[in-house]
């Protein structure tokens, strides 16, 4: 009985200890300042030349359900203790292999790359030097046409991004 008593004691100091610490944490390495409670995370704009219908709705979904699932941060539309707001700039369809053919006809892509880019602003006016701004960009490779694997692979290259932005944001992890 004494041991449990002890043992009890222990791990009311170490809740204790942890509360008192400067910034949240979290199982998921994130590291948020205590006085932020709310975000608000703005409509991402596709800029790019190659423009996918649902893209910039897509993405910054993917954005606010990632800060959602992953921190005690109320998502708002309204003011907010931060803001994360930008722009797609790049939404790119390029070869990465050349396939050779036996004919005269042009060569074939054996793979192709789906390049998806960023810019992210973040604003934390209560602590600048947590803000920035900066592209962020991933890419997934696919084998044949895009149509038949384009919104799986923005669902991929999404996840990535936001996994990026989130780490920059919330663990400093550049």
């Amino acid at each position: 009985m004494k041991r449990i008593k002890g043992l009890s004691l222990t791990l009311i100091g170490l809740i204790w200890v942890l509360q008192s610490c400067t910034y949240k944490l979290s199982l998921t390495g994130a590291s948020i300042p205590p006085a932020m409670k709310s975000i608000r995370v703005e409509f991402f704009e596709n800029t790019s030349q190659l423009v996918v219908n649902n893209l910039s709705r897509l993405f910054t979904e993917a954005l606010k359900d990632r800060i959602r699932n992953t921190t005690s941060l109320n998502v708002v539309t309204g003011d907010a203790d931060a803001v994360m707001s930008g722009t797609i700039t790049d939404y790119s369809i390029a070869p990465v292999s050349v396939q050779a053919t036996n004919n005269t006809t042009a060569p074939l892509a054996d793979q192709t790359r789906l390049t998806i880019t960023v810019n992210v602003k973040y604003v934390y006016d209560a602590d600048k030097k947590l803000s920035f701004e900066q592209p962020f960009s991933k890419y997934k490779d696919f084998k044949g046409a895009i149509e038949p694997v384009e919104q799986s692979l923005i669902a991929d290259i999404n996840k990535q991004l936001t996994e990026d932005i989130f780490n920059r944001a919330f663990a400093n992890w550049d």
